[in-house]
């Protein structure tokens, strides 16, 4: 936090002190351009993990920048455009074919990222040394020299934030994920699976064929290191059994979830109390535990929106409303494509589905907090 506000303190007195003596239109070029040049540098880095991972021998699955988005599809490689927030600043995802050595390839697929950013940062300053040599002959080549100066700038800027080795939240930078891994041990093992788990299913892998063994493996080491993480490895324990339709088991697993909500950020903490209220509505038809949670949850802009429609729609079975639910239920499938977990998503639709087909044995006949208004 301090090196990156140091960099961005620098970084604006530069800026002020360059506007002064620039025309007014190379400002306002400048300040448009802003945007178009983040995505451009962002893209970069996340181009820096995808060619580290096809280096790695990695299969690359998906590469989101802005608005674009690409992703493999049926072994074919398809554009869509991105229309989820969470994911609009820049991601890449590439899974290994193979379990070799997997250590060393992940931590060189980390530092692709910010070697990608110092590369193209240095790339682009020379670039701007260059126009700078014949910059008095052309207006436009020194709009061109400024925008280069930006370029270089944010691209290192990206690199020195990325390669620091910090983790806030639960979350590592790459520099930590590059050291976690060198270092080898149950940290890198930890680190590896919980890697494997994660970009598994965002890929597609729905919960029930993710490898049981891995996850329980990824249990054990994150209670013998004390892991924050470990939160995370009980999220996707109860998908799996709740995916293979073990509600006994599953129920366990979201409780021991739950128990440990508070090492969830904040920005998707929510995302616990939705779990628990879809499992209690529509799982074990239990009104009062699933409005217990239900009260708990708050909107937020990192939470998938279907994941709120299907939840809405659960509680809407269970009072036998069948036009409202139905209403919900669609809702819930419009935005299931835009969920960044594509394998969750694949099991949430089943059991919509399955919503729909049956009866609720235990009725209930209100609620106290309203629904339908949580988004």
């Amino acid at each position: 936090m301090i090196a990156g506000g140091v960099i961005g303190f620098l970084g604006a007195q530069f800026g002020m002190s360059a506007s002064k003596t620039m025309p007014g239109l190379h400002v306002a070029i400048l300040l448009v351009s802003l945007i178009p040049v983040y995505f451009i540098v962002v893209g970069f880095h996340e181009g820096g993990h995808v060619a580290a991972g096809i280096l790695m021998g990695f299969e690359f699955r998906m590469f989101v920048i802005g608005p674009f988005l690409w992703e493999k599809q049926n072994g074919r490689i398809v554009f869509k455009w991105n229309t989820n927030v969470n994911v609009s600043g820049g991601m890449a995802i590439c899974l290994p074919k193979d379990s070799e050595n997997l250590s060393n390839r992940f931590s060189i697929y980390a530092a692709g990222g910010p070697i990608a950013s110092l590369i193209f940062s240095g790339f682009t300053f020379l670039l701007y040394i260059i126009a700078g040599i014949w910059a008095e002959t052309s207006g436009w080549l020194t709009i061109t020299k400024e925008l280069l100066s930006m370029t270089s700038f944010l691209s290192l800027l990206i690199f020195g934030l990325t390669a620091l080795p910090f983790h806030t939240g639960g979350f590592y930078s790459d520099g930590a994920r590059v050291i976690r891994f060198m270092r080898g041990g149950d940290v890198a093992r930890f680190d590896l699976l919980l890697l494997k788990i994660i970009t598994g299913s965002a890929s597609g892998t729905r919960p029930r064929d993710l490898s049981l063994a891995e996850i329980m493996e990824a249990k054990e080491l994150a209670q013998k290191l004390q892991a924050p993480m470990e939160v995370y490895i009980h999220s996707y324990h109860y998908q799996v059994e709740l995916d293979s339709n073990n509600i006994e088991q599953a129920e366990v697993h979201l409780q021991n979830y739950v128990k440990l909500a508070d090492e969830v950020p904040g920005g998707i903490r929510n995302a616990v109390w939705l779990d628990a209220a879809f499992f209690y509505a529509a799982m074990k038809q239990d009104a009062e535990r699933a409005e217990f949670y239900w009260k708990q949850f708050a909107p937020s802009a990192l939470i998938p929106k279907a994941m709120v429609f299907a939840t809405e729609a659960a509680f809407l079975w269970l009072k036998n409303d069948k036009p409202a639910f139905e209403e919900k239920h669609q809702a819930a499938l419009r935005e299931l494509p835009n969920m960044l977990d594509k394998g969750m998503s694949i099991a949430l639709k089943d059991k919509l589905e399955a919503l729909q087909k049956s009866e609720p044995q235990n009725l209930a006949t209100h609620f106290d907090q309203p629904i339908g208004q949580a988004v």
